[in-house]
């Protein structure tokens, strides 16, 4: 018998080999021997071998390019070894080949990139092998495969899509394996396999059959589920089957199955079923064909039913998760309780069972079941799903997807930052985590930039910095950058400190006071940090004192009770950081006459009657020398020219001195003080200056009609 078979050997052994090629030259067999690896290269020369047989050897491993060199070959018997897996280089070169067999090995795994070197293969043979799984997409590279074997495996799981691309399969033996969830709990497993025909379920666990277990399978006409331990099937599950084959002695003869034997009758699928009733105990053993239809009735819960389903969590990395799931049956058999993770059964779970009385219903256990996952971490995130099963059935709950996060945190922490008005501030902020958290800025507890308003802001996402532009004093404040993600937020605050020179918010303004009056001097400083301010007069530094108060910050400076001594200029030193401003004022203070004490404040009322008096003063006068002239004139006519001209002559002398003693006895004697009052200078000069001209031939008056404060009773 043969051991090994290596590269370039077999050339010089072909004599030897020669009994085992057929008449037509183009088979070769090497079954029954030892081989136990075959390399790259091995058969380069047989280019016409159609057909290899190499079964009951003792091969654990193909090679990349083991069979390179056979363009022809059609038909590759491999049963019957010890192969572990189908490596993408395995079937390098067998691009002819149309019949693969596989069976009673040890294959637990294969690459489906490998398929893609026999597109035109039309069956596939992998039964009696350790599969376990069919993933999304396994033999999606076969798209003119017509035949497919997977019975006798440990096929627990198949995966949404895992027949995807096999629209020319016919024929789908999946016989004796764990298959269970597929079929009770529906997840769109069959999806691609429109043209199926031929389905074999036979000697699996299943329970149940779901509504829509068989959804994409048009085409199908022969389902075996024999040998199941079927108890439901839910309407319009074979609603265009034309063969179909179930064997159970264990079905649950309740109202959910009362419309299954007139089914079978109206489709004339009788024959192929032959299943009995398990319950209730009035039909036990009864066929489901010759149960009364009255008697398919609900009148307890036997099958677990689901109450509570386990949540969808987002854990933090290194913390616990709990996953809960209760439910409920009136029956007493045997509760079993499984986690899945992806579909596949955790082995090694840690899981607290319990059951209790429904406090509700006497008659009605419920039973939960917790897995526990200590110190999570990125291995335990999937979708969980529990099953509830008694010898009634199971109960698939709904599926919970588990998350692990990392709470944020920062690889870059932003720093307080002094900064001058007008420069630039750069602001630096970066974090990690899963999910990759968010980052972002606040001002003051809030979303008010007075920079983002102005356009002076300037985000910087690839490089994690934030940029204020220009940067003024309404800049200035505390900004808090937060990183956020599903696991939690962080925040670190940051300081802006804007430094300004000091500088008046509006100048100050000279003040004129009287005597003893109060007055206040105000210097509205600003500035970044704020200015000390401090008070001179002339040079001199003032001090708090009975008379010299000053607000807090020295903004405003109040004198009570001035003197004459409290004249003079003041000056308001701004200082801080960056340097010192001053400005200043001039205060006058103004002497008050005791003569004019009763009128040092006039009202309006008084300074109204003054000018009413002043003003019919005036109008009176006129009215008599109107009066003097229209006489004069009158008596004119009746005079001599030389007497009307002396008459006229003493009448106009008359007149003059009587306006002279009126304004002179009414402003000088009457109230000599108010002339000396600056609030009414400007309103007499209008009365008073022409006067002033004409008795004392004042020119500043009559020209410029200037104030008259100056004038004294005695100017007469």
């Amino acid at each position: 018998p043969l051991v090994n078979i290596r590269a370039g050997q077999f050339f010089l052994s072909i004599a030897d080999l020669w009994i085992y090629l057929c008449p037509e030259r183009n088979h070769l067999e090497l079954s029954r021997n030892k081989l136990r690896l075959i390399e790259g290269l091995t058969f380069q020369g047989l280019s016409s071998l159609e057909v290899l047989k190499l079964q009951r050897n003792n091969i654990s491993k193909l090679t990349d390019g083991a069979f390179w060199g056979l363009a022809r070959m059609r038909v590759l018997h491999l049963d019957y070894n010890s192969l572990r897996e189908v490596n993408s280089g395995s079937l390098y070169g067998l691009e002819s080949l149309l019949q693969l067999y596989l069976s009673n090995n040890s294959i637990s795994n294969f690459n489906p990139e490998g398929w893609g070197f026999c597109e035109r293969l039309r069956e596939l043979n992998l039964s009696y092998n350790n599969l376990t799984k069919l993933s999304e997409g396994g033999f999606s590279k076969l798209v003119n495969l017509n035949s497919l074997r997977l019975g006798h495996n440990s096929i627990s799981h198949i995966t949404e899509g895992a027949f995807r691309g096999l629209s020319s399969l016919r024929t789908l033996e999946l016989d004796h394996n764990d298959i269970s969830g597929t079929i009770e709990d529906t997840n769109g497993a069959f999806t691609g396999l429109e043209n199926l025909n031929k389905l074999t379920l036979f000697g699996n666990k299943i329970k149940s059959v779901a509504k829509k277990a068989f959804s994409g399978l048009e085409a199908l006409e022969h389902l075996n589920l024999g040998e199941n331990a079927i108890r439901s099937i839910q309407p319009e599950a074979f609603s265009k089957m034309k063969n179909l084959h179930i064997q159970s002695d264990s079905f649950l003869c309740d109202c959910q199955l009362h419309w299954f034997p007139e089914w079978l009758v109206t489709r004339g699928l009788k024959a192929g079923v032959q299943a009995t009733c398990a319950h209730p105990e009035s039909l036990k053993g009864t066929s489901i064909n010759q149960a009364p239809s009255q008697s398919f009735v609900c009148d307890d819960l036997p099958k677990p039913q689901i109450t509570v389903h386990p949540v969808t969590t987002a854990a933090v990395l290194g913390k616990d998760v709990r996953l809960t799931c209760t439910a409920a049956s009136s029956s007493s058999s045997p509760m079993t309780f499984t986690w899945l993770k992806d579909q596949e059964t955790l082995r090694q779970a840690e899981v607290e069972n319990f059951a209790h009385v429904r406090a509700s219903d006497g008659g009605v256990m419920e039973y939960t079941t917790i897995l526990h996952l200590r110190h999570v971490t990125f291995n335990h995130e999937g979708r969980y799903q529990c099953i509830i099963s008694n010898h009634f059935g199971s109960s698939y709950s709904n599926r919970a997807r588990v998350t692990v996060n990392v709470l944020p945190s920062f690889v870059k922490t932003p720093r307080d930052i002094t900064i001058r008005t007008g420069t630039k501030a750069r602001l630096e902020c970066a974090a990690e985590g899963h999910p990759t958290p968010q980052v972002a800025w606040q001002k003051d507890g809030g979303t008010d930039f007075p920079a983002a308003r102005e356009r002076r802001m300037r985000v910087m996402p690839d490089d994690d910095v934030f940029f204020i532009m220009d940067v003024k004093p309404e800049d200035m404040g505390v900004y808090s950058c937060t990183a956020k993600n599903t696991a939690g937020m962080i925040s670190a605050n940051v300081t802006l400190t804007v430094l300004e020179t000091p500088h008046l918010a509006q100048e100050m303004e000279d003040r004129n006071v009287v005597v003893g009056e109060t007055v206040a001097l105000q210097c509205k400083a600003l500035g970044s940090p704020p200015p000390r301010i401090t008070w001179l007069k002339g040079e001199e530094p003032l001090r708090p004192s009975d008379r010299h108060y000053f607000t807090p910050g020295n903004q405003l400076l109040v004198i009570g009770s001035t003197t004459l001594e409290d004249a003079g200029r003041y000056t308001c030193v701004m200082s801080n950081t960056l340097g010192t401003e001053r400005a200043h004022c001039q205060l006058n203070v103004y002497q008050r006459f005791e003569e004019c004490a009763p009128f040092s404040s006039p009202s309006t009322v008084t300074v109204g009657i003054i000018v009413i008096a002043v003003v019919t003063s005036i109008v009176v006068t006129s009215l008599v020398w109107v009066c003097i002239i229209y006489q004069t004139r009158k008596k004119s006519e009746e005079c001599s020219v030389n007497t009307g001209a002396c008459f006229h002559t003493v009448c106009i002398c008359s007149a003059f001195i009587l306006i002279y003693f009126l304004h002179k006895s009414f402003i000088y004697n009457l109230c000599p003080c108010l002339l000396q009052m600056r609030q009414l200078s400007l309103l007499m000069s209008p009365v008073t200056c022409p006067l002033r001209a004409l008795y004392q031939r004042d020119r500043t008056c009559a020209y410029g009609w200037s104030p008259m404060v100056d004038l004294n009773p005695t100017d007469a």
